[in-house]
């Protein structure tokens, strides 16, 4: 036991999200097994820590609106959420923190789940319907589109596609979760839209500058290790340092670059600059 949770303290942000989720899951389905060997349908984590659609049942169990995005319904739902965090989480902390990645998931979590029950709420297809919600599929889509709408000609070699830019995939995701409202779990599919939006939002004002990349949540603490590493990110502040504010100036210029084209598209000297400024 000691060494697991040695190992978990040593992983990066996306390894330890991606072995939360699957212990929720082996424990989920742990507790299935044993619930149809004693002929029970009940299950007490789905039970208490999917979130409902129902309002009122929903505020006797508040926490589900951040639970909910750690536990799946079938090893697919698990296995493509997790596959796509792995890969655009550990880009999105090529530019970002583990903090913020973190940030980026709970509040994308929340985010969706809103939405979710919002949605319940007022369409007249889903008000009838008593459901519940799990999966991390809005966490997983406000980190990517969080991504994609800061760097969005960066570049992805797809097998059997080849390169394709990060916005345009985005875009197709969210066009086919548009899509698939009408055939079923649509509330699954505007949880997912919700997560979408927040990252898009947030984002967004980042880039021109409105607000900053920090967004303080508790679990930062519990879930990140101090990195050696600090983003560096656009600075609106004026500084009375000449030599500061030139240094700061070729760091905006070089994210510019990043943005536009990719982190490989950086040369030797703009690398360096950037790992000095992040040491600092």
């Amino acid at each position: 036991m000691k060494e697991l949770l040695n190992k978990f303290s040593q992983a990066s942000i996306v390894e330890k999200l991606i072995y939360i989720n699957v212990a929720a899951f082996l424990l989920t389905f742990l507790l299935n097994s044993f619930g149809y060997l004693f002929q029970s349908n009940s299950n007490i984590i789905m039970n208490w820590f999917s979130m409902p659609s129902n309002i009122n049942y929903f505020l006797t169990r508040p926490w589900t609106i951040i639970t909910y995005g750690f536990l799946h319904g079938g090893f697919l739902h698990i296995l493509s959420n997790l596959i796509v965090l792995y890969f655009i989480g550990n880009l999105f902390i090529d530019y970002f923190t583990p903090k913020q990645l973190l940030s980026f998931y709970l509040f994308g979590t929340v985010f969706g789940g809103l939405l979710y029950m919002i949605s319940y709420t007022v369409f007249p297809a889903l008000e009838e319907t008593n459901a519940t919600l799990v999966g991390a599929s809005a966490a997983v889509m406000a980190i990517f589109i969080g991504l994609a709408t800061y760097i969005p000609n960066y570049e992805l070699n797809l097998r059997f596609i080849g390169f394709i830019k990060l916005w345009k995939l985005a875009a197709f995701f969210i066009v086919l979760d548009i899509i698939q409202i009408p055939t079923g779990n649509a509330g699954g599919h505007l949880a997912h839209l919700g997560g979408a939006l927040f990252g898009f939002i947030y984002m967004n004002q980042i880039r021109k500058g409105a607000i900053s990349i920090s967004i303080k949540n508790p679990f930062a603490d519990f879930f990140t290790r101090k990195s050696k590493l600090k983003t560096v990110y656009k600075s609106k502040k004026k500084s009375t340092n000449k030599s500061t504010k030139t240094n700061q100036q070729q760091i905006d210029l070089i994210l510019d670059k990043i943005s536009k084209s990719g982190y490989d598209s950086l040369n030797q000297t703009e690398k360096n600059l950037l790992f000095k400024q992040g040491k600092k």
